[in-house]
């Protein structure tokens, strides 16, 4: 019994290792851009797709693998999609061209929407009673710290070495994960689930794809009229309207089908991608509404803090990796309070904390930035945050899975998976357009008072808010714009302030969404779950 636990526990430690692996790779690209611009040439719309490239496969197809997971075998899985996300770092590191590192991207984001899912439903087979509340504290504290972790890896890796290291970096860490799961981690699957619904597949992975792409997209090409032309290779997109509306219409259509279709399936006993049945536990469904609204808000630190530490304050990236080194601490120090607390405290009171936590963090922050803020007074600041991400990511994840059957983790994992995916693109969609509209409103006024013309004035918002800020450089290094250069970091920083407390509003509704997290239980009682049977091992 000893050794069985000590095996579950080793196996934990390499199945975070997954996690970090694919959460790094998210946030480290990010920092290696310049190089890539200047090694290899690529235009403005070749670096957008290489960043956005990724979240759009690996959003896509987060629910579909969760499915599979469950018929094929979710330790089989997690490891054909650390293969496969290890093959296709290789292929970035050496990609000679653009074309080939989109590919490149496109091919990991497949083996990432392998990775997370698996790793969730394989803790929600492994453990169980408190166990389980602190493997997902610690699996919810990995997201956390790594998240923050990556800009300062990515940064380390770009000026130590090169951009290539930045994605091959992940080729040694997936061979020790690929030891590790065979070596200490069971198989577990479900022999007696139905063939999977290839056409359920289809329209899931068009729902998300679509959806996820109008709203990274939105502020590119425009959430209706046409900002930037939308082109892949030789296509060009035809019509005056931008093509963000049409994505979100096919997203509407096709989850319409999907729901429609799942149901109609479930009622004749055919198989069907998601147990629809599932969102009959309130906890889960009331979770994953709770999940998608927390995500929505968790990343307005993340998206913004960087641009202000980098182009008001002039850090550099490995600079600005340092200071976020604050949340990653906070959240692992979550990890070891959620797990001393797992069967002491509700998981439910936990998530409460977390996120009150995030809210007092993320507040706290938006009061501190200004052009002559210190950067040493964000570090408390995003110590409490970290904290509270540590404790309300794991918990929640553990509360939206309490209730589901062994036999659904996969499906239930690839759900919660998604909702929060879908959070996060869409808080990065909105506080994004609140970040650059802030910016560009509150410089035009300032070059306004300073009664510069309207053609300069325009140019000069147009570039700062085009370049996320890193045209206020530029500005400073010229004497006769040296003075837009400040009013430019004033403008960001309330941009960024702005963000940061548009997000702590957006973890306010999801502290709200949590009160109605009940029981767990199926609130029918002809519905309600027979125990679940244990999982097969091999």
């Amino acid at each position: 019994m000893a050794e069985s636990a000590r095996r579950r526990w080793v196996g934990l430690v390499f199945i975070s290792v997954a996690v970090a692996l694919i959460i790094v790779d998210s946030t480290i690209v990010n920092v290696a851009v310049p190089s890539i611009v200047t090694e290899l040439g690529i235009t403005s719309t070749e670096v957008q797709w290489v960043q956005e490239a990724y979240t759009l496969v690996f959003a896509s197809l987060l629910l579909l693998f969760g499915s599979l997971a469950d018929r094929v075998g979710r330790r089989r899985l997690m490891l054909i999609g650390v293969v496969i996300f290890a093959l296709a770092s290789v292929a970035a590191a050496l990609a000679p061209t653009g074309g080939l590192l989109i590919l490149a991207r496109l091919v990991q984001g497949v083996g990432g929407a392998m990775i997370l899912p698996t790793t969730l439903s394989i803790i929600n087979a492994t453990f169980r009673g408190r166990e389980r509340g602190i493997a997902f504290a610690v699996w919810g504290s990995t997201i956390g710290g790594m998240a923050a972790v990556g800009p300062l890896l990515g940064g380390w890796l770009t000026t130590a070495f090169s951009w290539r290291w930045a994605f091959g970096i992940n080729v040694p860490l997936g061979i020790i994960i690929v030891v590790g799961v065979l070596l200490f981690v069971n198989e577990s699957r479900e022999p007696t689930q139905k063939r999977l619904d290839l056409v359920g597949a289809a329209l899931s992975v068009v729902t998300f794809g679509a959806l996820v792409f109008g709203l990274i997209e939105g502020r590119t090409y425009g959430w209706w009229a046409v900002n930037e032309s939308f082109t892949i290779g030789s296509f060009e997109w035809p019509l005056p309207i931008s093509p963000v509306p049409l994505a979100f219409a096919i997203s509407a259509v096709a989850l319409a089908l999907f729901i429609v279709r799942g149901v109609s399936r479930s009622r004749r006993g055919e198989s069907t991608l998601l147990e629809f049945s599932l969102f009959r536990i309130s906890s889960f469904r009331n979770g994953n509404v709770a999940a998608l609204v927390v995500a929505l808000g968790e990343f307005g630190i993340i998206l913004s803090l960087p641009l202000w530490l980098q182009f008001v304050l002039g850090f550099d990236a490995l600079q600005t990796g340092f200071v976020l080194l604050a949340l990653a601490a906070g959240s692992f120090v979550a990890s070891g309070f959620a797990g001393a607390s797992s069967g002491k405290v509700s998981a439910v009171v936990i998530v409460r904390v977390g996120i009150l936590a995030e809210i007092i963090g993320i507040a706290w922050a938006g009061f501190i930035i200004a052009p002559d803020a210190q950067w040493g007074w964000l570090i408390p600041a995003l110590f409490v945050y970290g904290f509270g991400v540590g404790l309300a990511t794991a918990q929640l994840t553990g509360v939206v899975l309490q209730d589901v059957p062994v036999e659904l983790s996969g499906q239930g994992s690839g759900t919660q998976s998604t909702s929060r995916q879908v959070g996060s693109a869409l808080g990065v969609a909105i506080l994004g357009t609140i970040l650059f509209t802030t910016t560009g409103a509150s410089l035009g006024a300032s070059l306004d008072d300073a009664q510069v013309p309207a053609d300069q004035r325009d140019q000069v918002v147009s570039a700062v808010v085009d370049s996320a800020g890193g045209a206020i450089a530029g500005l400073g290094e010229n004497p006769a714009t040296a003075d837009f250069a400040d009013d430019a970091k004033a403008a960001l920083s309330d941009g960024t302030r702005a963000s940061a407390f548009t997000a702590a509003a957006f973890l306010a509704l999801g502290l709200a969404a949590t009160l109605r997290l009940g029981s767990g239980k199926r609130e029918d009682e002809e519905s309600s779950p027979a125990e679940a049977s244990p999982p097969s091992r091999s």
